[in-house]
């Protein structure tokens, strides 16, 4: 069981910060194929290089994580699963906290952030029941299950996506809070089918061009404009082009 032991291994402040490394460097790999380096982790956690040097050394001491001099951070499969403990922790409570709290969902991530540490695998056993065994939060991210494991559907980023490809929406990055309210304000959600359009005055392709843009058609038939950070958060599931 992935949970088990958790709490356990996330006494102390040590453990809580190495939990926080391993889920990083989890969620940088788990919708693109790049590993991480050092410096792209320390600014992630918006910590100093040569913290975050000497955090690293002792995760790859202790067998979780693979990491030579100047080279990218890999998970070893003990890493991996711990983090896949605590990114089901995370996820569960965000979906728990927007489904029977009324949270919003750009509001979640930081209060998740402290729960996670806290709950008992029993009380998270509890809500994870009372959600209904969820699958993914409220962002579209994988729920892992008890036993870590996680079924990821091939998916592409909207600002990658190539003009004429269609999909429907699994995916919304929190890391931009005002990204996603401007998401919510636009009523662009899960599941939502839509198609990218060339987007007026930037080009026949998007994220072409000064200022670019990114245009999407709605299953209404409507065209919206996305600024591109806006669109970089936005996942679909890959479609064939027109």
């Amino acid at each position: 069981m992935v949970e088990s032991g958790v709490r356990a291994e996330s006494s102390g402040a040590a453990s809580t910060a190495a939990d926080d490394y391993l889920k990083t460097i989890y969620s940088h790999t788990e919708w693109q194929p790049k590993p991480i380096t050092p410096g792209e982790l320390a600014v992630r956690l918006g910590l100093a290089p040569s913290s975050v040097t000497e955090m690293v050394k002792k995760l790859a001491a202790a067998g979780l994580v693979d990491h030579r001099p100047y080279a990218a951070i890999r998970l070893t499969p003990a890493g991996e699963q711990r983090a896949l403990a605590m990114l089901r922790r995370h996820r569960l409570i965000e979906t728990w906290l927007v489904a029977t709290h009324g949270y919003g969902w750009d509001e979640v991530h930081d209060e998740a952030e402290v729960l996670e540490h806290a709950l008992s695998d029993r009380l998270l056993a509890a809500i994870d029941a009372q959600l209904g065994h969820p699958r993914r939060d409220p962002h579209g991210d994988l729920i892992p299950g008890p036993d870590g494991a996680i079924e990821r559907p091939a998916a592409v980023r909207l600002d990658l996506a190539a003009v004429g490809a269609r999909g429907a929406v699994v995916r919304l990055s929190d890391r931009d809070p005002a990204g996603l309210r401007e998401l919510e304000r636009l009523g662009i959600a899960l599941d939502e089918q839509l198609e990218v359009a060339p987007a007026p005055g930037s080009g026949s392709a998007p994220g072409s061009g000064e200022g670019a843009r990114v245009a999407v058609r709605r299953a209404t038939g409507a065209l919206d404009v996305l600024p591109l950070d806006v669109a970089a958060a936005v996942w679909l599931t890959e479609g064939i082009p027109t």
